[in-house]
């Protein structure tokens, strides 16, 4: 039996003996867990089969089309960064025990990369974490960070020897977020939510166990969750026509008055380049090995997130001066199951920040160009330089 035969007939057991109809959403993703589907091309017990990447859409079509959720949207962090760099860094006893639960959804993950004085500059970040025994001591603050009000653990990049250049002293750990010395406050955006938040931490403290890859090799392993975060944040939809192109064409059934030949050519073209985008992420797919993605990713990152911008702007004009209403900045409770995409005009003010999130547009296209394209690269006047004589502030 070839990979992709294995892979479907994993995936329709699955199905035919969970129904995803009828049993709770964990005890269904447990199963896909179980069955090496979750990441197939993961290791076999760690929810995967050793089988390319490529596949996994494949897995995904069967078991999703039979009515399963799609994990990302559940567990974003979890999911799209956690996984690929506890599995790449860490021991096979971490990723034994901190996997299975972060499939299923049990345990939410966020991650704690920027901080108020290291935003894109995110070698330059200033929290601390000292050695005390057998034990990380970690005091700091991080910024914008998605989900860690209801996050169990967190992806965390701190700073272990500041005598060394920005990107040598760097250090990555696995942060229990229930921890004594972990404060969480969020941070209200336009939309009236707060899915982000701000993390102090003071005095936390992390087993040396929970630390990914070797002391001072932190931005190493950050690339690893970098680069699987902007492939997962940039990957379309398998299926044609569907994502925000949906809701612009959603609207545009629905105003028949307010066709123009403009705007008809308008939504012709973001619906082509949506087309482009969902061909080139499924061609993309189906070359993956089960290598890490590299900066390629960045491609898709940066399209998607401009593109969302460009299609809920054609919403807007579209829909004329219903654009300006928005009745309810209520601020929800994120634990519920609800739908926080809310109305069009509120997916209008989420989607500008697609370019900053996950890394602004003009950090990609510094990767891009000097990653992908060979290009020489910026200036850095603190190159070399241990971080405590770089100039902060």
């Amino acid at each position: 039996m070839d990979d992709r035969a294995r892979v479907e007939k994993a995936a329709h057991e699955v199905v035919e003996e969970h129904d995803p109809r009828s049993v709770p959403v964990r005890e269904f993703l447990a199963a896909w867990f179980a069955a090496g589907l979750t990441w197939v091309h993961f290791p076999e017990g760690l929810g995967g089969l050793g089988v390319s990447r490529g596949l996994q859409a494949r897995a995904n079509a069967i078991l999703q089309g039979a009515g399963g959720p799609n994990p990302f949207f559940l567990n974003p962090i979890g999911h799209g960064m956690a996984a690929a760099t506890v599995l790449e860094h860490g021991s096979r006893e971490l990723a034994q025990e901190l996997l299975p639960p972060l499939a299923t959804g049990e345990h939410i993950w966020c991650q704690l990369f920027s901080e108020p004085g290291a935003g894109s500059d995110l070698a330059g970040l200033a929290t601390s974490a000292v050695l005390d025994g057998d034990e990380w001591v970690v005091n700091g603050q991080k910024v914008w960070t998605s989900f860690a009000h209801r996050a169990r653990y967190a992806l965390l990049l701190a700073r272990t020897d500041p005598d060394q250049p920005k990107h040598k002293g760097l250090t990555y750990f696995v942060l229990d977020m229930h921890a004594p010395g972990v404060e969480t406050r969020p941070l209200r955006q336009m939309t009236g939510q707060a899915e982000f938040n701000e993390v102090y931490l003071t005095d936390a403290r992390i087993p040396d166990t929970h630390r990914l890859g070797a002391v001072g090799n932190g931005w190493r392993v950050a690339m690893t969750t970098l680069m699987n975060e902007r492939s997962a944040i940039g990957g379309s939809s398998s299926v044609r026509g569907a994502g925000a192109i949906a809701d612009a064409v959603e609207l545009w059934a629905r105003y028949p008055q307010r066709h123009t030949p403009v705007l008809r050519d308008k939504l012709a073209a973001l619906w082509t380049r949506a087309e482009a985008q969902r061909l080139t992420d499924e061609r993309a797919r189906r070359s993956a090995t089960s290598g890490s993605p590299g900066p390629e990713g960045s491609i898709a990152k940066l399209v998607s997130a401009e593109l969302n911008q460009h299609v809920y702007e054609f919403c807007m004009e579209l829909i004329g001066p219903e654009a300006t209403l928005y009745g309810d900045y209520t601020q929800r409770d994120a634990e519920r199951n609800e739908d926080y995409r809310g109305p069009v005009q509120q997916r209008f003010l989420r989607s500008r920040a697609n370019t900053i999130e996950g890394g602004t547009s003009e950090v990609l296209r510094n990767i891009l160009g000097e990653r992908i394209l060979g290009l020489p690269g910026d200036l850095r006047a603190d190159a070399g330089k241990p971080w405590k004589e770089v100039p902060r502030g």
